[in-house]
């Protein structure tokens, strides 16, 4: 095997950085432990104040791993658009600067792309664990647990069907995907949906025909972190305006392509409103009329 084919023959692992430089090491530390060799990373610092992370990752001693630094911060869609630029070979993934990887990861989703070669996105089975990396079982993933099909075996999903399950519910964990280059290669990142470009993306991609397998094989841990903190910035941002602008963009697509059923998925959003209602007590004790009446509209809207 020559070098380039070598190259070509790695998961290109891509973490968007922003934070505790702590966590982004044991990040890497769950690359580096991987039983299966054949993969490389970058991570595309977005100007991060704090130099640890330069000074850790700039030299290397392992050749695989790669270090490149924005001149100014771009921000959450603009680091992801950056690192899909630099996105190579045949597999990449964007994995979460918190998050870890168990040491089977890049051997599991290479024998599922071997058995799957058509399909261009991979999702295997996630562990969810709090900040200090203990399981964690939240409302918002007890309910993606119930809306996920279930798949005792591989299992390749797409079209309207694919559409309209993760419209009625993002059931997906982004910084576990894995994407063939080439489809992703297709697309952009829309830098006007910061918090939820993830589905927006996919979406695209479900539409354009590309599928996914869904697989059982646990071996990712995804970081949830507080859960309160989380709602509180939720409130105060335009996540919630996003999702509804967003939300009845795609059901107008849907319905122009004939898949009626994902148009009314997208319209009805439910699980997007019922994370809206749980966020009543905590908009109410903000005492913000305003932050009251974003929660409101968004649950009967």
């Amino acid at each position: 095997m020559s070098s380039d084919e070598g190259q070509e023959d790695r998961l290109h692992v891509l973490i968007p950085y922003w934070g505790p430089p702590g966590l982004l090491d044991a990040t890497v530390a769950s690359v580096l432990s991987q039983t299966d060799p054949r993969w490389r990373v970058t991570i595309v610092d977005d100007a991060y104040p704090d130099p640890t992370a330069q000074e850790t990752y700039a030299d290397h001693p392992d050749p695989r791993v790669e270090y490149v630094r924005n001149e100014v911060n771009l921000g959450i869609a603009g680091n992801f658009e950056r690192c899909r630029t630099l996105a190579t070979g045949t597999l990449a993934m964007f994995l979460g600067c918190d998050d870890l990887l168990h040491d089977d990861f890049v051997a599991t989703i290479r024998r599922l792309h071997a058995a799957h070669p058509d399909a261009e996105m991979i999702q295997v089975g996630v562990r969810v664990i709090d900040g200090a990396g203990q399981p964690s079982h939240g409302l918002a993933d007890r309910v993606k647990a119930l809306i996920r099909p279930r798949a005792s075996s591989p299992l390749v999903l797409g079209g309207e069907r694919l559409a309209a399950s993760l419209l009625r519910g993002n059931w997906l964990y982004w910084p576990s995907l894995v994407f063939r280059v080439d489809a992703l290669q297709q697309r952009t990142f829309r830098a006007d949906l910061p918090i939820i470009l993830d589905l927006a993306l996919i979406m695209d991609a479900i539409v354009a025909g590309n599928r996914l397998v869904l697989a059982p094989e646990i071996c990712f841990d995804y970081r949830r972190h507080d859960e309160s903190a989380s709602s509180l910035s939720l409130l105060q941002g335009e996540r919630l305006a996003d999702e509804r602008r967003y939300f009845g963009e795609v059901a107008a697509t849907l319905e122009a392509r004939g898949w009626s059923r994902a148009a009314r998925a997208a319209r009805t959003h439910w699980t997007s409103r019922l994370h809206a209602v749980s966020l009543l007590p905590a908009a109410v004790g903000s005492r913000s009329r305003s932050v009251t009446s974003r929660v409101l509209r968004h649950v009967v809207a």
